[in-house]
């Protein structure tokens, strides 16, 4: 059984070919770019929703469905890299980032949780599945994130780079499912989001993490009043940055134009892309 469930990608261009030669892994290959989003709608949207069903939906969890949404409109965004071929995921994963406080005062640890086929879910399903997945995250209730955390606390320091490497070659380039020697299987998914705002910044770029294989990362920043012109009118409005970090070696200007346009008009239109919060069955269950 593989690690991943993945299709060669045949009809690569010349472009992709020599952006692939020319970088031999991800540490530097980095493109960055930030897009403004209008607010307003969106964060109606989302007092309505947390006031329909009693749900604390955030940003974030919004955001996974708007990524995964783009991915499913670009596939070849969806992707890996194996043997300096683009090998194309049947899946859509969002893996977010997760903060750690249990390990005393003043400790912290980052780890994460993922969720899959997130462009077939509702908001209601991908909160709850959030949900679901971090309390056993927090609660140190995954067995196999339990086993490579502790794995890793024994790893002496010069050892950490070269194994690290050994484990994404024989996870990702092998694709082997390692699931037995305690390694999730494809535990970043396709696309990493991390919500920057709540530290209060609009803006911040997170670095391409060569050992995950994922070619995009996004960093939601604070959602801010501004003064903005609508209609040739001045007023107040809120906006929120959405920084990307790409792999320019297999993701480019294209794929991050429909990545704008799909976050644009999904937080710009929430309540015609979204759940819709009058008649879908699974919020009113979740509001009675």
């Amino acid at each position: 059984m593989p690690n991943l469930d993945l299709t060669p990608k045949h009809d690569v261009s010349s472009f992709r070919k020599i952006a692939i030669g020319t970088w031999s892994d991800a540490y530097d290959p980095s493109v960055y770019g930030t897009i403004e989003v209008n607010m307003d709608e969106a964060m109606r949207y989302l007092a309505d929703f947390r006031a329909r069903t009693g749900r604390k939906l955030t940003v974030s969890h919004m955001m996974a469905k708007v990524a995964a949404m783009a991915l499913k409109e670009v596939p070849d965004a969806n992707a890996v890299l194996r043997w300096n071929r683009i090998y194309l995921r049947k899946r859509i994963g969002i893996f977010f980032q997760v903060v750690m406080t249990d390990g005393g005062d003043g400790k912290t640890d980052l780890s994460g949780a993922t969720i899959y086929d997130v462009e077939q879910k509702s908001l209601v399903e991908i909160y709850d599945d959030f949900c679901a997945k971090v309390e056993k995250v927090r609660n140190r209730q995954d067995p196999a994130l339990e086993k490579t955390r502790q794995t890793f606390l024994g790893i002496p320091y010069f050892a950490l780079n070269r194994l690290l490497k050994v484990i994404s070659f024989f996870s990702y380039t092998l694709n082997l499912d390692l699931r037995w020697a305690g390694i999730p299987s494809d535990p970043f998914g396709s696309m990493m989001i991390t919500n920057v705002g709540s530290l209060g910044l609009d803006t911040a770029y997170v670095p391409l993490v060569p050992y995950a294989r994922v070619p995009i990362l996004l960093a939601l920043g604070n959602v801010r009043e501004v003064p903005v012109v609508r209609d040739g009118k001045l007023g107040v409005g809120r906006v929120m940055k959405v920084n990307a970090t790409f792999d320019h070696r297999f993701i480019d200007g294209f794929h991050a134009s429909v990545l704008s346009r799909v976050v644009r008009d999904w937080f710009e239109h929430p309540y015609e892309r979204f759940d819709n919060l009058a008649s879908s069955p699974a919020v009113k269950s979740a509001s009675a």
